[in-house]
């Protein structure tokens, strides 16, 4: 772990911060995808985990009780099953089959975004019904078990539910602290988590803190446009290549 891995960890550690402190979940997970571009897939999701938490825990309070509980709660009952499901995949898939899946949710997840802005894809009309909900928790717990990805299926569903940017923010933070939580024990039992990482999220959780904090603050001031065309870029980025990588 030489000076080039701090300088990319703490860039995509900060960015991780940004994003779910002040922009919902949906592009954290390009910390992840960044990380496994210089070190193993699992170990890039070991040493995140703790990090997204500590985020979370950081970002409650200045979002406290401003969620839409009867939403979060549809989210993260489903989100238990997924996490489940996710851990049976992880447990058989080895680092390349990672790189490929990682990489694959970061380039249709910009995909799916840029098609929704040219109109290719309709907005629905009426709110996701309850069995959406369970469905996009389902999808939320697994792509976050085994990529930190699940703020794009939970974007959906909470987004239908026509909430204002400050109550999908609030959200967002509630079901992906939970669903974290939920994470740790079959992320311990399965080896993600090793004394090593614990040690490199000490170094790195001083990014993670500054990240929360200026997420909160640009969550008030940065338009979100400017902010995801840079995510954009960075996930097309990373996801490419580790689909290449994953594939050679």
């Amino acid at each position: 772990m030489d000076l080039t891995f701090f300088a990319i960890a703490g860039a995509a550690v900060t960015f991780a911060g940004i994003s779910k402190g002040g922009f919902g979940s949906g592009a954290a997970f390009a910390s992840a995808a960044i990380l496994a571009l210089v070190i193993e897939p699992g170990m890039a999701l070991g040493i995140m985990l703790p990090l997204l938490m500590l985020i979370d825990f950081a970002t409650l309070r200045p979002y406290w009780q401003r969620w839409r509980w009867e939403d979060a709660r549809v989210l993260v009952l489903a989100g238990v099953p997924g996490v489940i499901l996710g851990a049976l995949f992880y447990a058989w898939a080895d680092a390349d089959m990672l790189r490929l899946i990682i990489g694959a949710i970061a380039v249709l997840f910009v995909a799916w975004q840029m098609a929704g802005r040219a109109g290719l894809i309709g907005a629905a009309g009426r709110p996701i019904p309850l069995f959406g909900g369970v469905i996009a928790g389902l999808v939320a717990g697994f792509t976050s078990f085994i990529s930190h990805a699940g703020g794009p299926a939970a974007a959906v569903y909470l987004l239908s539910r026509r909430p204002t940017k400050t109550q999908y923010q609030a959200t967002t933070v509630l079901v992906f602290w939970l669903i974290n939580i939920v994470k740790v024990v079959p992320y311990a039992f399965m080896g993600i988590f090793t004394l090593e990482t614990l040690k490199l999220d000490l170094l790195l959780a001083p990014f993670a803190l500054l990240g929360a904090w200026l997420g909160v603050k640009a969550h008030f001031l940065i338009p979100e446009r400017a902010f995801f065309a840079l995510t954009y870029v960075l996930l097309t980025v990373t996801g490419t290549k580790l689909i290449w990588d994953g594939l050679t």
